[in-house]
C-alpha cells in the first residue's frame, strides 16, 4: 500500500514523498508471506470495484511501471457446501455481473472438470471467474517502488516511526529512528500494526492482526495442472498448483488476534483433515515448507481509506486478507484524495469514521 500510493502520488507531480520501511527490505511482511491471489468475486460492491481496477492494472503492470506483475489468470473456483453458501453466493453473483464481471455458476461435474484431483463429496455447487488469478506480490511492490524513485521518490529503509508530530491541530511529521521528518501529510500503510502507528497521533485505527498459515506440499499426481486457485468456502482451506507442489492454507476460526508469525504445526493437522477430503493427492504428500503472515482486519472486514479525525493523517490499511490484489486501485484512489481530485469512486464503505459506535455492511468474502 506505502509503495502503490507513492507512486501514484509521483503520478500526479509530487516529488517530495518520503517512502519509510521498518525493515531492511520492502514487502517483507504481510505482502511477501501472502499467496498472491486476485479476484473479483467479493460479496461487497466496492470491493468488486476495486478488483475491477486493479487487475487491469496488473495486466498492465508492466507498461505501468516497468516491471512484470507476472500474473496468471487460471481462474478462481469456490466450492459452496450448504444451502446458505449457494444462497449467498447466488445474489453475490448478480451483483458482480452487474459490476461487468464475468462469473459462472457452475454444477459440481463441471468443477470438477476445471479442476482435476478435486474431491466434490458435499458440494452443493460452485462459481468461477476466468480472470481471477495469481500475481507476484514482491514483483508488484517493487514496480510500484521503482517506478515511484525513478519518479523522484525517496524511499528510507531500515527506518523505523516512532513517533507522529503534530501542530497546530494537524499532523506536522513524523519521527524515526533517523531522525524526524516533516510533513504536513502523514499516510499510515503499517497493515497489522496500523494500530500501533495511529496511537502514535492520537488516533483509534480499528486494526487487529490474525495469523494466517500457508503450507507447501510436494504432491505432482492428482493435482490440477494449471495455477486455478480452488477454495472450499466454507471451511476456508484453499489451495493451487505451486511449481512442482501444492501450496495450501486455512483460517483458524479460534485463534485470537496476535502478532506471533511462527508456524503452529499443532494446527497442520485440523488443515489436513480438510485438505484430503478436497485434494486426496495431498494424503500421502509431505510438507516441504511453511510459513505464516498477518491478515489487518477490521470489524466489518472493509478497509479504511481516507483522512482520519487528525487533519493530515490519512489511512490505507485494513483491507482483512485483500490488501495486495486492491493496491493498485486503493494507491490510486488514496493519491487522488490526498490532492484534492475527484477519485471517481464511492469511499463511503471505506470511511475510516464509519465504525464509531454503528454497525457496517462489510465483506463477506474473507478466505
Amino acid at each position: 500500500m506505502g509503495a502503490s500510493v507513492a507512486f501514484h502520488l509521483a503520478r500526479l507531480g509530487l516529488r517530495r514523498v518520503v517512502l519509510v520501511e521498518r525493515e531492511p527490505q520492502l514487502g517483507t511482511g504481510s505482502t511477501g508471506r501472502n499467496a498472491g491471489g486476485v479476484r473479483h468475486q467479493f460479496s461487497h460492491e466496492a470491493n468488486i470495484r476495486l478488483s475491477l481496477e486493479s487487475i487491469r492494472a496488473l495486466e498492465q503492470f508492466e507498461a505501468l511501471t516497468g516491471h512484470a506483475a507476472d500474473l496468471h489468470q487460471d481462474g478462481y473456483l469456490f466450492l459452496l457446501n450448504s444451502p446458505s453458501s449457494v444462497d449467498t453466493f447466488r445474489r453475490n453473483v448478480e451483483v458482480q455481473r452487474q459490476c461487468g464481471v464475468q462469473v459462472d455458476w457452475l454444477t459440481v461435474e463441471e468443477a470438477v472438470r476445471l479442476a482435476p484431483g478435486l474431491a466434490a463429496d458435499g458440494v452443493l455447487a460452485a462459481t468461477f471467474c476466468a480472470r481471477d488469478g495469481i500475481a507476484d506480490p514482491n514483483g508488484v511492490t517493487m514496480g510500484f517502488a521503482k517506478a515511484a524513485q525513478r519518479a523522484g521518490v525517496t524511499i528510507e529503509r531500515d527506518t523505523e516511526v516512532t513517533g507522529i508530530a503534530r501542530a497546530h491541530g494537524r499532523v506536522s511529521g513524523v519521527t524515526t529512528s533517523r531522525g524526524p521528518i516533516s510533513a504536513p501529510i502523514v499516510v499510515n500503510a503499517a497493515g497489522p500494526y496500523a494500530r500501533a502507528v495511529g496511537a502514535m497521533a492520537g488516533v483509534d485505527v480499528p486494526v487487529d492482526p490474525y495469523r494466517r498459515h500457508i503450507f507447501i506440499a510436494n504432491a505432482t499426481s492428482g493435482v490440477p495442472s494449471s495455477r486455478i486457485m480452488v477454495i472450499d468456502f466454507d471451511t476456508t482451506f484453499y489451495f493451487h498448483r505451486e511449481g512442482a507442489g501444492v501450496l495450501f492454507g486455512m483460517g483458524d476460526r479460534d485463534e485470537a488476534p496476535t502478532f506471533d508469525m511462527t508456524v503452529q504445526w499443532d494446527f497442520l493437522p485440523k488443515v489436513i483433515e480438510v485438505a484430503v477430503r478436497r485434494l486426496p493427492a495431498l494424503q500421502d504428500a509431505s510438507i516441504s515448507h511453511a510459513w505464516a503472515g498477518l491478515y489487518e482486519v477490521t470489524p466489518d472486514a472493509n478497509p479504511l481509506i481516507g483522512e482520519s479525525r487528525l487533519p493530515g493523517f490519512y489511512l490505507i490499511t485494513g483491507f482483512s486478507g485483500h490488501g495486495f490484489q486492491h493496491s493498485p486501485a486503493a494507491g490510486r484512489i488514496l493519491a487522488d484524495v490526498i490532492t484534492g481530485r475527484d477519485p471517481d469512486f464511492d469511499l463511503s464503505p471505506f470511511d475510516p469514521g464509519r465504525l464509531d459506535g454503528q454497525a457496517s455492511c462489510g465483506e463477506a468474502y474473507v478466505v
